[in-house]
């Protein structure tokens, strides 16, 4: 089984990645710099590219469209959120997200059982609306919506998509005072990704498997 993990090097990703490489499954985890498997900025087309011929013909099971940025925590409502950060905001958590889906949709659909796990957050809740982070919250809600399309339009090849908020997290995007350890986050995701299927496609849920408001 190949496991495809974006943003590896450090954090969820690294965690996960340790996960799977321990229970003897091959795993390709990426990111922009040199410390994972293979070097992808999920900004640019051309490295998705390179990270499909790279695989070959390999059946890829599982992939984990992880990669993400926080550009805009702490920031002003009058003075704050430059143009600058919604652009690569956006290009990092949304786009990034369809380019690494749509570059390895060819080995997916080699895979026996092939499942797409999208980390969104429960910031990309509408119904959950506190305020603040603006750009972070639109672009998880944005990637939130992407999994849900993507969910209807591949459930006929039996791909199924799942959308997930990892918990407040002890990285350095969560912080120190952050609710729950990297090992308890990936420990719940697996068994959300090992229980993802074409009848529970298009589902947002929690890391310890509650459903999320929308």
């Amino acid at each position: 089984m190949t496991v495809v993990i974006t943003g590896a090097s450090r954090g969820i990703g690294a965690g996960l990645a340790s996960h799977y490489r321990a229970q003897g499954l091959e795993v390709m985890g990426t990111s922009r710099s040199l410390a994972a498997d293979f070097t992808l900025d999920v900004t640019h087309p051309s490295h998705h590219s390179e990270m499909a011929r790279a695989l070959g013909e390999k059946p890829v099971e599982l992939l984990v469209c992880n990669a993400g940025v926080y550009l805009d925590k702490g920031d002003n409502l009058e003075t704050g959120y430059g143009a600058d950060l919604w652009a690569q905001s956006f290009a990092t958590n949304g786009t990034g997200v369809f380019l690494a889906i749509q570059a390895l949709l060819p080995h997916l659909r080699r895979a026996s059982s092939p499942r797409i796990a999208i980390i969104s957050s429960q910031m990309a809740s509408s119904e959950l609306a506190p305020g603040g982070s603006y750009i972070y919250r639109a672009s998880k809600a944005a990637v939130l919506n992407l999994g849900r399309n993507l969910a209807t339009d591949l459930k006929p090849e039996g791909i199924a998509v799942g959308i997930y908020h990892p918990g407040w997290v002890q990285t350095d995007m969560g912080g120190d005072a952050a609710a729950i350890t990297v090992e308890e986050s990936v420990a719940g995701l697996v068994e959300r990704f090992a229980s993802l299927n074409v009848e529970t496609t298009g589902s947002f849920e929690t890391w310890d498997g509650r459903a999320h408001p929308y």
